[in-house]
């Protein structure tokens, strides 16, 4: 199990842009698939952008296709979240996880998150 830890979130005006980073303990990240998923006050948590262990194949929700970007850098056990053109409905909490490669689901436990503000 890697433990993970989520930066990079703050108050940002719409169309903007934010990178979100999600750090990894452990020597094990490269072998996981990882996501990125986002909470809004009063909503359930959804799911916003996944990426296989090795980077080649990356999937956004429709909502964030064509302004938001996953990526991962193994060697450094980070995975990354480029956020453009953001708009106040990508107001939310964000968090990062592992998740299954077979159906996606989120297999570890979560963390405090990072806040994304987006003010109109």
């Amino acid at each position: 199990q890697v433990q993970l830890v989520e930066s990079g979130g703050g108050l940002v005006q719409a169309g903007g842009s934010l990178r979100l980073s999600c750090a990894a303990s452990g020597r094990r990240f490269s072998r996981y698939y990882m996501a990125w998923f986002r909470q809004a006050p009063g909503k359930e948590r959804e799911f916003v952008a996944r990426i296989s262990w090795n980077g080649y194949n990356t999937y956004v929700a429709g909502s964030v296709k064509g302004r938001f970007t996953i990526s991962r850098d193994n060697d450094k056990n980070t995975m990354y979240l480029q956020m453009n053109s953001l708009k106040p409905e990508d107001t939310a909490v964000y968090y990062c996880n592992t998740i299954r490669d077979s159906d996606y689901t989120p297999t570890g436990s979560w963390g405090q998150g990072t806040q994304v503000t987006v003010s109109s």
